[in-house]
């Protein structure tokens, strides 16, 4: 997908700040982070679980740093690592400077619960001395008690205010180098903080729905908010917080960002038609099976699984690859050509030896290698099934016949 021609909405103009080799915010691509779940101190375990992160799409990763074993596994774990590592800081002033002392690339401060002026300077200026960033995390679960009152809740103007206080800490000891983020469990809420937060604010912005839960809702909750402020231009870098495997959290962000044309395709995208009364096979069962052997290939290709050959090929002509089912045969396509017919159960098999095809030769050459017979027989069988289930449920024919002696008349 060309990304320079995306309709969204332009992105807004940022700050830009470096969380170690990744550029944040600026014209820099939107990046996507993620949290390991294992303990900090458990150093092959946390790599591990960073290696499938960043497998799955994460640019950044952030690990808690709540006790002194964490502290040092971070100094373990930040030469190691295949990307950027953020330090989670929650209560203790100690943690946030025995993880500056372990290497890590980014602090993330949250200041409902880091709350001394003189401490949260202290980290400031470490950080600044160091060139590492820092997050101000917003929560709207844990405001600070007198904004909370102020306010009278977790209103958006009451994140965006802590948000503020903290960074005029920040400037007190001219340290800039921050992004911000005002998250949520609320969408709604999330999309309002983030927008005033965007007026307020130039620094590059976090993006995520905090809590949101475990799949299928949470999934559908953080896209609700990170993609409704994507397409308004609102947003740096994102996370999804969902009750499940982090690598989910990665996946999730990187599909988003393809999906919205904001990052380029790395893996597999695969649509299929929701199956109707035309349906020449299980689409759901082919489809699940293509994605599963697909996956594999990590190659940057468009797949369509459709349930038919009557409409199939056409509504799909825009994916790289695809193939359509009909009277016990699947026909197989490239940019809606008909390349070959092969038996039903040779669906999947297909897909994926071409996608390897595509991947090695180009589309060019696999149209040009294509099977000449093979729009004749496809047509054969649309014809076949157009006959058998009626291309004109809706007498459509006599239909228009009706509408041109009213009008003629």
């Amino acid at each position: 997908m060309d990304v320079t021609a995306n309709p969204l909405t332009p992105r807004r103009t940022t700050r830009q700040i470096s969380v170690g080799s990744v550029k944040v915010g600026g014209d820099a691509p939107i990046s996507v982070q993620s949290m390991t779940t294992t303990k900090t101190a458990d150093v092959e375990g946390t790599l591990q679980q960073i290696y499938a992160l960043t497998a799955a799409g994460a640019d950044i990763v952030r690990c808690t740093c709540n006790e002194q074993a964490a502290a040092e596994g971070l100094a373990q774990i930040v030469p190691r690592s295949p990307v950027p590592i953020v330090a989670d800081i929650h209560f203790h002033v100690e943690m946030a400077l025995a993880a500056l002392e372990a290497g890590v690339h980014g602090l993330r401060l949250n200041p409902g619960n880091l709350r001394k002026p003189e401490e949260i300077k202290l980290v400031a200026r470490e950080a600044k001395d160091r060139g590492v960033p820092i997050r101000i995390g917003v929560n709207a679960g844990s405001l600070h008690p007198d904004i909370y009152e102020k306010f009278g809740g977790a209103t958006p103007e009451a994140l965006v205010e802590s948000a503020r206080i903290e960074l005029a800490y920040f400037q007190e000891v001219d340290f800039s180098d921050v992004k911000i983020s005002v998250k949520a469990s609320s969408v709604a809420l999330m999309i309002a903080a983030y927008r005033l937060a965007s007026e307020t604010f130039d620094h590059p912005l976090h993006l995520g729905v905090t809590e949101a839960g475990p799949l299928p809702g949470g999934l559908i909750k953080g896209t609700a908010g990170i993609a409704t402020l994507l397409s308004e231009g609102i947003g740096d870098t994102l996370r999804y917080s969902l009750t499940a495997d982090p690598v989910e959290e990665a996946r999730a962000g990187r599909q988003l960002l393809e999906s919205l044309g904001l990052r380029e395709r790395k893996g597999l995208d695969l649509i299929a038609c929701p199956s109707c009364g035309r349906s020449e096979v299980d689409v759901i069962k082919i489809a699940n099976e293509a994605q599963a052997a697909l996956s594999e290939l990590q190659i940057p290709i468009q797949v369509a699984v459709m349930g038919c050959v009557v409409n199939g090929p056409g509504e799909a002509r825009h994916a790289d690859l695809g193939i359509a089912a009909g009277k016990k045969r699947g026909h197989l396509f490239i940019q809606g050509q008909i390349i070959r017919v092969v038996p039903e159960d040779e669906m999947v098999e297909a897909l994926v030896a071409e996608a390897k095809k595509i991947a090695e030769e180009g589309v060019a050459a696999r149209l040009a290698k294509r099977d000449l017979g093979a729009e004749a027989e496809a047509e054969a069988d649309r014809a076949q099934l157009l006959d058998a289930k009626g291309a004109d449920a809706n007498n459509a024919g006599e239909r228009i016949e009706l509408i041109r002696k009213r009008t003629q008349n």
